[in-house]
């Protein structure tokens, strides 16, 4: 895709991964609004921003379906189209699955898995109407394996992969070949709000943390967008995943043990937010 003139929203886009994409869309050319709940993160993000580019900046609670819709509208009238989605806004709350109250999975759900419902079911219509656009949907090494003390934030980021594959052909079956989809899976970022979180030895050495958010946007921007890539992994090597699950079963689950993913939460003291 050339983003030169096309127009995108960034949710969660004041902070971490959403700002660092946001700066690399006006850099090549787009047009960009980004919604957060952070109002002070907002009106400091569109002050950095607004050298790169035209940016629009509005204050938005993505769990909340009718101020998703109002402010679709409101970004289809200020840019006068909207041809990418990133579903960036994110919430995590590290814990033991049953020592964690009902109202935080309810808020893991919702701001990372429902509110995608709400804004790709806002802006995809129009997409397929004119057979061109792209939804980016911020996924996890979380999404690919089960990461204990993150067991509903993980069951997210897998929903979040399923949905995404699912809209890729449901879209190859209306014959939209011009609307893409792809999904993104940063591991562990050095900084924001998985701080502190890492692999054992020798996990770290195959799977080292992300060393800052522009990595991730760098993914979101030029290989899933520039070169239409459907499922970026950060750090790279974190592909092997997908060959390791090759393996039988028991093999398997024992090399997660062996490289760290059972304690590898234990260290967390990233910030909670609902931006990356």
């Amino acid at each position: 895709m050339n983003l030169a003139k096309t127009c995108a929203i960034v949710t969660g886009g004041a902070m971490g991964i959403g700002f660092a994409t946001t700066k690399r869309l006006l850099q090549a050319g787009a047009i960009v609004t980004i919604w957060d709940l952070n109002k002070a993160a907002l009106k400091d993000a569109v002050k950095q921003l607004s050298v790169y580019g035209t940016v629009y900046a509005h204050p938005c609670d993505v769990t909340d379906e009718a101020q998703v819709k109002k402010l679709s509208a409101k970004a289809k009238k200020e840019m006068g189209k909207v041809d990418i989605l990133i579903n960036n806004a994110g919430y995590v709350k590290g814990g033991d699955f049953l020592e964690q109250p009902v109202d935080i999975w309810e808020k893991t759900v919702d701001v990372n898995f429902t509110s995608i419902l709400y804004t790709t079911a806002a802006l995809l219509p129009e997409m397929y109407e004119r057979n061109f656009g792209f939804v980016v949907n911020i996924s996890s090494a979380a999404g690919m394996i089960g990461v204990p003390n993150l067991a509903v934030y993980s069951a997210t980021k897998w929903a979040v992969w399923g949905l995404t594959e699912s809209l890729r052909m449901e879209a190859h079956n209306r014959g939209k070949f011009g609307v893409k989809f792809a999904s993104i899976h940063p591991c562990f970022l050095a900084k924001g709000m998985f701080e502190g979180a890492q692999l054992g030895i020798p996990g770290r050495w195959i799977v080292p943390l992300v060393k800052d958010h522009d990595v991730i946007a760098k993914a979101i921007v030029e290989s899933a967008l520039k070169k239409e890539r459907y499922s970026p992994k950060r750090p790279r090597s974190l592909k092997i995943v997908q060959f390791l699950r090759l393996l039988p079963d028991a093999f398997f689950q024992w090399i997660l043990l062996v490289i760290g993913v059972a304690q590898s939460m234990k260290t967390w003291r990233g910030r909670q937010s609902e931006s990356r």
